[in-house]
């Protein structure tokens, strides 16, 4: 029994409902003296429960001459009711949450729009956050793209198929890697040393949707260039542990031009493909 009443105080129930309800499930037709002296809850308290089970449906309420019983109905049509209000439950409360997020958004992109009119903008950490900054401001870009990139690990779809689409659309993105002993690539499950023959296929393919790009063993800085008015620069650091690195997002044209110069300028002294290619065989 005790099981029972624990069972129904998951469920949502009271202690006293819990007993009232099992005694009404034993007697099946019971007068309200019958149901406190089953359960053991006191009279008064039984009234109240037995007309909020009627409301409720868990129960039928029959009038007679003298007295008024109870009757339980199928314990599987108040399963259907149980489930029934569980469910519109959750709808009010998914409904309750999209309305004040809704509100709450607002407050939100009010300071974030604070923080893009801003032209110097710091990302902290090693987060999603630094990504969806990149992404988006890939995706903002109209005409030219210009990549200096120090290759790690690996080469992001994502990145890969919106790089296609910019250039299908009649954008133009030139991309300088720089190329060293320590690069990797996925393997199926592992990451392994990634060789020459590796980089040509890779370079390859990104040359294959229209990305002109150049090859240097030179260090270069991790940053990109949009349209020469914003500048995205990584600034790693491997004596640094991942969560303490920052991106920077600079907003102006004539950071962004001066750039695009010792960009220019590192460009003229990378090799292309071809050339690496041969170089490698």
């Amino acid at each position: 029994m005790d099981e029972l009443v624990l069972k129904l105080r998951l469920l949502g129930f009271t202690e006293n409902e819990s007993k009232i309800f099992i005694a009404l499930l034993k007697g099946r037709i019971m007068t309200a003296a019958d149901v406190s002296k089953s359960s053991k809850v006191h009279r008064t308290d039984v009234y109240s429960i037995l007309k909020t089970f009627v409301e409720k449906g868990y129960c039928n309420e029959i009038e007679t001459n003298s007295i008024l019983r109870y009757e339980i109905i199928d314990p599987e049509v108040i399963l259907g009711k149980l489930q029934l209000n569980l469910e519109r439950e959750r709808e009010k409360k998914a409904k309750a949450y999209n309305d004040t997020f809704k509100m709450l958004k607002p407050l939100y992109n009010a300071k974030s729009e604070a923080r893009t009119n801003s032209n110097i903008e710091l990302i902290r950490g090693y987060n999603k956050q630094r990504e969806i900054k990149f992404y988006d401001l890939l995706k903002k870009a109209k005409k030219e793209i210009l990549f200096m990139i120090r290759l790690e690990l690996f080469i992001s779809d994502e990145v890969d198929e919106m790089a296609a689409k910019f250039v299908k659309n009649g954008g133009v993105i030139k991309s300088i890697y720089e190329v060293h002993g320590g690069l990797k690539i996925k393997r199926g499950d592992k990451w392994s040393k990634a060789g020459p023959a590796d980089l040509i296929k890779i370079f390859g393919k990104f040359e294959s949707y229209g990305e002109k790009l150049r090859i240097t063993s030179d260090k270069i800085p991790n940053y990109t260039i949009i349209d020469r008015e914003v500048v995205f620069m990584n600034v790693a650091d491997k004596s640094v542990p991942r969560y303490n690195e920052a991106d920077i997002i600079i907003r102006n044209k004539n950071f962004a031009e001066s750039h695009a110069a010792v960009f220019n300028t590192i460009w003229e002294r990378a090799v292309t493909l071809r050339e690496y290619t041969a170089k490698n065989k």
